[in-house]
């Protein structure tokens, strides 16, 4: 198999990216963001939302969501991480098999923001690396941060370490970040042995977690797909959000399984990464049919670069 990759219009945007591997394809716009808009097999189910009544626009004085995944700069703030990703990108091939895509320099936060997209050339793997370069004339300490903006109705998966025995294991081996408007009892929560969910509903109101994942992956299943991200947990790194490189947030539209870079103080002309491996599994049982065991052999993910 090889990649195929060319120009077409998606979703009233006249200008987008398609890779193509024959099993499995990818859409961004360069009209606006970077935003990878599309991942799904042939006739599948694409687990992003695209926010309709934003679709095909471009040029507003201020940030939108839009949908899709898209690269962002942490930690959170409304001037640090809400730059306007409103105009063009340009777009680099790399290879036989992926594409750079780059917009142009944030003129108030000092950063340029790149996506590479790679596409395995058979199965259903992809690559994804998210780079940030600072362009100010000062130092800056500041993570990449990767946010995958799910479509409505399915339920994010994250792991959680293997439960310790008492009275072995006498330290703590893991960390829940709660949000100010987090309602741990919240019925769309569910806490299992080896993992946590969260459902996306359509009328829910705003909730938010986020971890430290050593595992370093999270999933989405929706209408039968699972989405598979994996990411690097770098330890003695101070990551942030209370030392977070998983978080999932969800609102009454949406829900974004979001995975974060360690911080670093980064020098003019300095650069951080944040490198995603996504799959795709199709045929997939409703999480609340299965257990904990079942979910584990389902779930985990391939190792990087395997053929899915």
């Amino acid at each position: 198999m090889s990649v195929s990759i060319e120009r077409i219009p998606f979703r009233g945007w006249p200008n987008a990216l398609r890779l193509s591997n024959g099993t499995v394809e990818l859409i961004a716009t360069l009209d606006v963001g970077p935003r990878i808009l599309s991942y799904s097999r042939a006739g599948g189910v694409n687990p992003f939302n695209i926010y309709e009544d934003q679709a095909g626009k471009s040029g507003e004085a201020q940030w939108r969501n839009r949908g899709g995944h898209r690269l962002w700069l942490a930690p959170e703030g409304p001037d640090f991480s809400y730059y306007p990703d409103n105009g063009p990108v340009v777009l680099e091939r790399i290879g036989d098999t992926g594409a750079t895509l780059t917009p142009p320099p944030e003129t108030t936060t000092g950063f340029q923001k790149q996506i590479d997209i790679i596409l395995s050339p058979d199965g259903a793997h992809v690559r994804v690396v998210h780079r940030i370069i600072r362009t100010g004339a000062t130092p800056c300490r500041a993570a990449p941060w990767a946010l995958s903006v799910m479509a409505q109705g399915g339920v994010a998966i994250m792991p959680q370490p293997p439960l310790g025995e008492h009275p072995r294991d006498l330290l703590p081996n893991r960390r829940l970040v709660v949000w100010p408007y987090t309602d741990l009892s919240d019925p769309r929560y569910r806490f299992r042995r080896r993992f946590i969910t969260l459902r996306q509903d359509p009328s829910g109101t705003p909730t938010k977690i986020g971890m430290r994942s050593e595992e370093g992956w999270a999933g989405y299943l929706l209408r039968g797909t699972l989405f598979l991200k994996r990411f690097s947990w770098q330890t003695g790194e101070e990551y942030p959000d209370d030392g977070c490189n998983l978080e999932v947030f969800t609102n009454a539209r949406m829900l974004e399984l979001e995975s974060l870079g360690p911080l670093k103080l980064l020098a003019p002309g300095e650069n951080a990464e944040l490198v995603e491996d996504w799959e795709l599994r199709d045929n997939q049982p409703a999480i609340d049919t299965l257990d904990d065991a079942s979910l584990e052999a389902r779930l985990v993910p391939n190792p990087k670069g395997a053929r899915s």
